[in-house]
C-alpha cells in the first residue's frame, strides 16, 4: 500500500470528522479511533477509511492498538491527536475526579498514543504529528479550568516533542482552533447569549469558523508544503486570540 496512513483520534464527529474528510480527499488512508459514531462515518468514505474502537482513557490498551494498526498497514505516517472532552463548571465545584478525567482524556492519552506511534515512526525516519489545542490555552476562559490546563499542556508538549523528535525525522505541530461551528460549540454558546456576544465582539473577522478551516490547517502541517515546519502552534480563530 503506497498511500500515506494516518490515525485520527475522535475522528467520527465534529472537527475530527472534517479532518478525516480532508485527509481522505488528499488520498491518505485514515484510521479513526474513538468510542462511537465511527461505523456510520466510515461508510461515507469507502475504502479510504477504517476505524478502531477504543476509549482513549484506557491508556494500557493503547500500545496493543498501535501495534495492531502497524501490523495491518505496515507503517504510520501521520497522527492527529484530536479526541477530547470538555467540562464547564465553576472552579470551586470541579472535583478531583472531574479534573483527572479531563486531563486523562485530553492530555495523558495524547502522550501515550504519541509515544507508541513515535516508536513506529522512528523505524521509518519519518512522520508527522498534529496536536489539537484550543483558545483556552491562549488566554484565560472561565469555568473550563481542567480543559484549559490540558490544552496548555498540549502546547508545551508540542514544543518539547518537536525539539526531541525533529532530529529523528518526525515533525510535531499544533492547531489551536478558535470558535468553530460544531454541535458542541452550538450547545455551549446558544445557552449563554452573553458569552456568544463576547465571542463575536472580540473576533476581528466577526464570525465563527467552519470545521474545514481547521481541517485545512491540519492538512498543511501533514503536507510537503510544511516539510521545514515543526514546533508551531497555529491559531485558526478569525483573529480571536489577538482581538481587542
Amino acid at each position: 500500500m503506497h498511500k500515506q496512513i494516518a490515525i485520527v483520534t475522535g475522528g467520527g464527529a465534529g472537527l475530527g470528522l472534517a479532518i478525516t474528510k480532508k485527509l481522505t480527499q488528499e488520498d491518505i488512508h485514515v484510521i479513526m479511533i474513538g468510542r462511537n459514531k465511527l461505523k456510520a462515518a466510515v461508510a461515507d468514505f469507502g475504502d479510504s477509511c477504517s476505524y478502531k474502537v477504543l476509549d482513549l482513557q484506557d491508556l494500557k490498551a493503547i500500545p496493543a492498538l498501535v501495534d495492531e494498526i502497524y501490523q495491518e498497514f505496515g507503517k504510520i505516517d501521520i497522527l492527529v491527536n484530536n479526541a477530547g472532552i470538555n467540562l464547564k463548571k465553576v472552579f470551586t465545584e470541579v472535583t478531583d475526579e472531574d479534573f483527572a478525567n479531563v486531563i486523562q482524556t485530553n492530555l495523558s492519552s495524547v502522550f501515550a498514543i504519541s509515544r507508541e506511534v513515535v516508536k513506529k515512526m522512528i523505524l521509518q525516519n519519518d512522520g508527522c504529528i498534529v496536536n489539537i489545542s484550543s483558545m483556552a490555552a491562549q488566554y484565560g476562559i472561565p469555568k473550563v479550568i481542567a480543559y484549559s490546563a490540558a490544552k496548555t499542556g498540549i502546547e508545551g508538549m508540542t514544543r518539547a516533542m518537536a525539539t526531541e523528535l525533529s532530529p529523528l525525522g518526525i515533525r510535531t505541530n499544533c492547531v489551536a482552533p478558535g470558535f468553530i461551528e460544531t454541535a458542541m460549540s452550538a450547545k455551549a454558546l446558544d445557552a449563554d447569549p452573553e458569552r456568544k456576544q463576547k465571542v463575536f465582539s472580540r473576533t476581528p473577522m466577526g464570525k465563527m469558523g467552519q470545521p474545514d478551516d481547521v481541517a485545512e490547517a491540519v492538512y498543511f502541517f501533514c503536507s510537503a508544503g510544511a516539510k521545514y515546519v515543526t514546533g508551531v502552534i497555529m491559531p485558526v480563530d478569525g483573529g480571536n486570540s489577538i482581538g481587542f
